[in-house]
């Protein structure tokens, strides 16, 4: 038999594509590189692999996106839409869209059958709002991420005490979490609001300063952290996305509830 070369053999890498040294690394050398200069660098270098943008479309959501759009108009811009928004985002996130030239938004809602399994009635937020979230937006936003070896979130450390210290780059299950806006301000964002003249959320002038489904968002009193209308009287402070949520006690891990346990309105 002839010299042949030794057969290749086929391996599968499982190992996670971003690693805590990797984030350390990135957060090192951009910091202190401007929000625009960063998003810009990231995208012309196509270091970070396939990123696309997370985006509520809520109160504060137009300047993370106009950076994005100045950036680069093409990175995917994806929204949960829970079936539970209120019509005032949905006509927002048009709004955006066209006005900042985004090329690429996309839309990603739960599936049918999840709902008619899980809540038929549509009143799980009611009485397990953990459990709603799940369906309607963590699983759907899993499904979306899963093509992506990057995200680019819109989170502040202002917003909430659990959102204090944010690092411009972290690691999540194997894959790279973006927060551009991580140390601004609110005095930040407003200010690039006025000076690029970015339009407002119609909701916000009402009093909702943090905008999410329609059932478990209510305005924010004078002196209020900017979140406290989300899920207010509730120990949750998450929808899930960003950090797991408590459940409630007795929860199973199919997301059923004890027996008794009555819905509140």
């Amino acid at each position: 038999m002839g010299n042949t070369a030794a057969r290749q053999i086929d391996r599968i890498d499982t190992g996670p594509a971003f690693t805590q040294a990797d984030a350390d690394a990135l957060n090192e050398r951009f910091a202190e590189m401007s929000t625009q200069e960063m998003l810009a660098t990231l995208f012309a270098e196509k270091a970070i692999g396939r990123v696309g943008v997370v985006s509520s479309f809520g109160t504060e959501s137009a300047v993370l996106l106009h950076l994005v759009a100045e950036a680069d108009p093409s990175v995917p811009v994806i929204f949960v839409d829970t079936l539970k928004m209120f019509d005032e985002t949905l006509d927002y996130r048009e709004t955006l869209v066209k006005h900042l030239g985004l090329t690429n938004s996309q839309v990603v809602e739960p599936k049918p059958e999840v709902l008619a399994e899980k809540d038929e009635s549509g009143l799980r937020w009611s009485y397990d709002p953990d459990g709603c979230c799940e369906i309607r937006k963590v699983e759907p936003l899993a499904r979306a991420k899963s093509g992506l070896d990057a995200w680019i979130s819109g989170r502040k450390a202002f917003q909430s005490v659990t959102r204090q210290n944010l690092p411009r780059f972290e690691v999540e299950e194997g894959r790279l979490k973006i927060n551009p806006l991580g140390d601004w301000t609110k005095d930040d964002l407003e200010a690039y609001f006025e000076e690029h003249d970015l339009p407002r959320h119609p909701l916000e002038a009402e009093g909702f300063l943090s905008v999410g489904c329609a059932p478990c968002t209510s305005k924010v009193k004078p002196g209020e952290d900017p979140r406290a209308g989300r899920w207010r009287g509730w120990d949750k402070t998450e929808c899930g996305i960003h950090g797991a949520s408590s459940p409630l006690p007795g929860k199973d891990d199919d997301g059923e509830l004890p027996a008794g346990y009555e819905p509140v309105f």
